[in-house]
């Protein structure tokens, strides 16, 4: 009798489960992969600094800097050569700021590109060689140095000669410690916070585990248990779970950029019954029992059903030879009536 109930118990949870499932939309057939959508927290790059300076400029350095001078001054001292920093004055030498990103998992000895970027008044870098430079963390602990040949790159006014780049210019020095085999949880961030996306990626992780391993706990955060099988394979179930497909929600939300006339619009914006007159134009948004009736009059009139997407009424408005600039005042027009259903956004 007894395991007659748990039976029923446990067919209870399954059809309960399915039917959450089918609540929330999980879709295996298409969507995008959990590594496009969100990030695991400990996993990042980690931002580098450091000053320096350029040598073997034509004459388009700092000239007469103060600090230039002095960091001249204590590099030649470094090198066995006494001098004053009064004694020095050059247009062929520039104090630059150096910035790299250092990825997630860099190893001492990989290379990685720098942008050097002039801190004082040289007019070019061209042709300048950098000198080697550590890159500080955040930490104030160096994990890279950096020197080589400046690259401005493009030609004519696409160039701006007081910032350049050092491709493989610097050279890590020490390795990012992360254990992940260790770990026994993983916590994953969505890229764009929604609770039915946060949702959908738990039920799909547990459905591709086998079991209740990710719980969402809010709309931006997932964390997922590590799995009896995968105890010490850290690695590998990240790798499973990474690849698992998931059906992201979206904002119905409209875009758009009034310098370029750009319109951005989400496929769940929709439109309610509403009437706009703008110039010779004349829109009308009704039930598809009134359009029938309708006979409008004006030099161009455009007739749809309510309930349509916007996608579908900047289609019928371009038929029609309207300008972007005339779409998005009209689409301001529709927002503030509140016919709009969705967030309206201005670039």
């Amino acid at each position: 009798m007894m395991n007659l109930k748990k039976q029923a118990q446990k067919l209870r949870i399954a059809i309960l489960f399915f039917m959450i499932s089918l609540f929330i939309g999980v879709s295996d057939s298409w969507g995008a992969r959990l590594k496009d959508i969100a990030s695991i927290r400990g996993v990042r790059e980690n931002q580098l600094v450091g000053y320096g300076i350029v040598v073997g400029l034509k004459g388009s350095g700092d000239g007469k800097a103060e600090f230039t001078a002095k960091s001249m001054a204590r590099m030649l001292d470094k090198l066995g050569v006494k001098l004053d920093s009064n004694q020095i004055e050059s247009k062929n030498v520039a104090a630059v700021i150096v910035t790299a990103t250092l990825p997630s998992f860099g190893k001492a000895g990989n290379p990685i590109d720098i942008t050097v970027s002039s801190l004082g008044d040289a007019s070019s870098l061209e042709g300048g060689t950098l000198l080697q430079t550590p890159l500080r963390a955040a930490n104030e602990q160096v994990f890279a140095v950096a020197q080589g040949t400046i690259s401005l790159g493009g030609s004519g006014k696409d160039v701006f000669p007081t910032s350049g780049r050092i491709p493989n210019g610097a050279i890590i020095e020490r390795d990012m410690v992360s254990d992940f085999n260790a770990r026994k949880m993983f916590r994953f961030n969505l890229h764009n916070p929604d609770f039915l996306t946060a949702a959908r990626t738990a039920i799909t992780i547990n459905k591709e585990l086998g079991g209740t391993y990710a719980t969402a706990k809010d709309a931006g955060t997932i964390d997922v248990i590590v799995p009896f099988a995968y105890e010490g394979r850290g690695v590998d179930l990240l790798a499973t779970i990474e690849s698992v497909q998931i059906n992201p929600d979206q904002k119905a939300k409209v875009v758009v950029n009034e310098k370029t006339g750009t319109v951005i619009i989400g496929e769940a914006v929709k439109i309610s019954k509403i009437a706009i007159a703008h110039g010779s134009l004349s829109v009308k948004v009704q039930s598809k029992e009134s359009s029938k009736k309708d006979s409008s009059d004006g030099d161009k009139v455009l007739v749809i059903d309510s309930g349509v997407s916007v996608g579908d009424l900047v289609q019928s408005l371009n038929k029609l030879g309207v300008t972007p600039k005339d779409l998005i005042a009209l689409l301001q027009s529709i927002k503030a009536a509140g016919a709009l259903h969705g967030e309206l956004e201005i670039l």
